[in-house]
């Protein structure tokens, strides 16, 4: 019920707002004009789904955040559509099991991955049970348009306030600068209760900062000069951030001097200068003061003169990927989503046909709603079935109500572009976002021609969450608690490669930062998928049982690791604490009952 209740703070994203009320509102208004409603119903569709991935970060991630997902989404109306014309009730159900159960399985693979797995299975429901009475490739071309006009928006609007420097990489400038000022957070408050949080911020400003840099190019570099100097600039921090983490695990107190630099450093960013100005150096007192002295130094260098630099990502390979989609984590998630699709599909054609809810020629609902609900990523299974249960009834509630008043078809028009600008705000919380999708789409297909249906909608919203109740608590042959070990054994195999190579002697730095980024980003990952488990009702958190003490020791495991990576390159050797920490740290890890069934599974897998 906590989870249920939380609402996320944070301000309020004008541009997105803008940019959702110039999007779908204004396609289906010139659809309407045009007389191609059932066209522009499609494009208002995919730029609704598109609204709803459309987060804060850089422009260029953008592109592959919106750009996949509306080309799935357009595959999925396309197959949809010719499936629902060729097939019968049962070989269609199966066709979309089937289907669900690809999807679920490569949604395992990552956040854009799972944004694309949901859009190909909603828009195959959408095709196949609403008919448009347009040919399916045309209606796929229609909802990747209506997606596309989304994503030309996120790329052409400058954001509000980014005065300084070229707007287009003003995600990516805040990005950076987010990990210096956590790297400032981290310095001060060494020593304390709070170094552990802050800790985990930086890894979150650090995977964010990737990510806004590391989007889909053309070339094979940055082309623009201020786009290689925000690589270099990120490129600067990761030493920086090194020396913080050695320095929180020591556990001694730091003057105030040693967090200024960072801040400044993050300023400069800020600004687009090029210039940091001096910098108040600390103390070289001890190894890892003295490597964050030289960090700030290479830092003001790479301000000056920085021409570009390598941002430290590992690339995964086809097979890794394929593994990823098809191990113990993709195929436990294919099998539940698979699943609910599939037998919510079927349900949701037998009801049509019986006429339980009046003779319409749309049966999408439920098939759509159980795909939202069953994503993890959108919270606990519970959570999310409360938060979507009370959001539909709102929703269709408040249309109704509003609906009664409104001409038509102009009311229903403003009343999408208003519920369009509303999504990114409704996005803090899923029972918001689950009533401002309601009311558009009920909109968005009376003015296609479809009577007023709010308690048909509410009906199969509520069987939809029942039917994903059960399957979300079906009992899956060895692989009962998969999501969370299997997060976990990428984890601890990431921790491994990192430790073998600072201990290996190696003197490549660039590795090593490569496997420290992705040692603490594959934790924060396991992370994540722990404390969802965990809110979960016992049937499904006790098969997590024991994963967030792993987590912990492994946490340590690492930071660790960065530690004798620090002093080694100051003085060659470690120190006894250092080495009676490393054991006691695997030893207890070996002697964890959980870590033992991780082993288990990471073999599986």
């Amino acid at each position: 019920m906590a989870h249920t209740l939380r609402v996320r703070r944070e301000p309020v994203p004008w541009s997105a707002v803008a940019r959702g009320a110039l999007a779908a509102g204004p396609l289906l208004s010139v659809a309407v004009l045009g007389g191609r409603t059932s066209l522009g119903v499609v494009a208002a569709i995919g730029a609704m789904l598109a609204g709803i991935n459309d987060r804060p970060g850089s422009r260029r991630s953008a592109v592959w955040r919106l750009g996949m997902p509306a080309l799935a989404g357009a595959a999925g109306l396309a197959a949809g559509t010719y499936a629902g014309q060729c097939s019968g009730v049962v070989v269609l159900s199966l066709v979309l099991l089937v289907l669900g159960l690809l999807a679920g399985c490569v949604s395992a693979v990552g956040p854009v991955a799972s944004s694309a797995g949901t859009q190909v299975l909603v828009a195959a429901a959408v095709g196949a049970g609403m008919p448009l009475g347009e040919p399916g490739w045309l209606g796929a071309v229609a909802f990747g348009a209506g997606a596309g006009w989304l994503l030309v928006l996120r790329l052409a609007l400058p954001t509000p306030g980014s005065l300084a420097g070229d707007f287009r990489f003003d995600g990516e400038r805040a990005a950076v600068a987010r990990v210096y000022d956590a790297t400032a957070d981290l310095l001060e408050a060494v020593g304390t209760p709070e170094a552990a949080g802050r800790r985990a911020a930086l890894t979150d400003a650090l995977d964010q900062a990737q990510d806004a840099l590391a989007g889909p190019r053309l070339r094979r570099y940055a082309a623009s000069a201020a786009e290689r100097r925000l690589h270099a600039r990120y490129a600067a921090a990761l030493p920086l951030a090194e020396a913080a983490t050695a320095l929180a695990w020591t556990g001694r107190k730091l003057t105030p001097r040693a967090s200024a630099g960072p801040r400044r450093l993050a300023a400069a960013v800020r600004g687009a200068t090029t210039h940091t100005g001096p910098l108040p150096a600390p103390s070289r007192s001890a190894p890892a003061l003295r490597a964050l002295d030289d960090a700030l130094l290479a830092a003001a260098e790479a301000f000056d003169q920085g021409d570009g630099g390598d941002l430290h990502t590992r690339r995964r390979g086809p097979r890794e990927l394929l593994r990823t989609a098809f191990g113990p984590v993709g195929r436990e998630y294919g099998f539940r989503v698979g699943l609910s699709f599939g037998v919510s599909a079927g349900v949701a054609q037998w009801l049509h046909h019986a006429q339980w809810y009046g003779a319409h020629p749309h049966w999408y609902w439920l098939p759509a709603t159980a795909v939202f609900l069953v994503k993890p990523d959108l919270g606990p299974l519970v959570s999310r079935v409360l938060c979507r249960a009370a959001g539909t009834v709102l929703g269709a509630l408040a249309f109704a109500g509003v609906v009664a008043v409104l001409p038509r078809p102009a009311g229903l028009v403003a009343l999408v572009a208003v519920c369009g600008a509303l999504i990114p705000v409704a996005t803090r919380h899923f029972a918001a976002q689950t009533a401002v999708v309601t009311v558009l789409v009920l909109a968005l297909v009376m003015v296609g021609g479809e009577p007023q249906a709010s308690a048909g909608r509410i009906g199969e919203t509520l069987l939809a969450c029942a039917i994903v109740l059960v399957v979300g608590h079906l009992p899956v042959p060895g692989e009962r608690g998969g999501g969370v070990r299997g997060r976990l054994a990428v984890a601890a195999r990431a921790a491994e490669r990192y430790l073998a190579h600072v201990l290996g002697g190696s003197d490549d730095r660039a590795r090593r930062w490569i496997l420290r980024r992705e040692a603490y980003r594959t934790l924060a990952e396991a992370r994540t998928a722990i404390a969802l488990a965990a809110a979960e009702l016992p049937a499904l958190a006790r098969h997590a049982h024991g994963a967030d003490e792993v987590a912990a020791l492994l946490e340590r495991l690492v930071d660790t690791a960065t530690a004798c990576a620090v002093h080694l390159d100051d003085t060659g050797r470690l120190t006894p604490r250092h080495t009676r920490r490393l054991t006691d740290l695997l030893d207890r890890l070996t002697a964890h009952p959980a870590a033992g069934r991780l082993t288990e599974h990471a073999a599986a897998g």
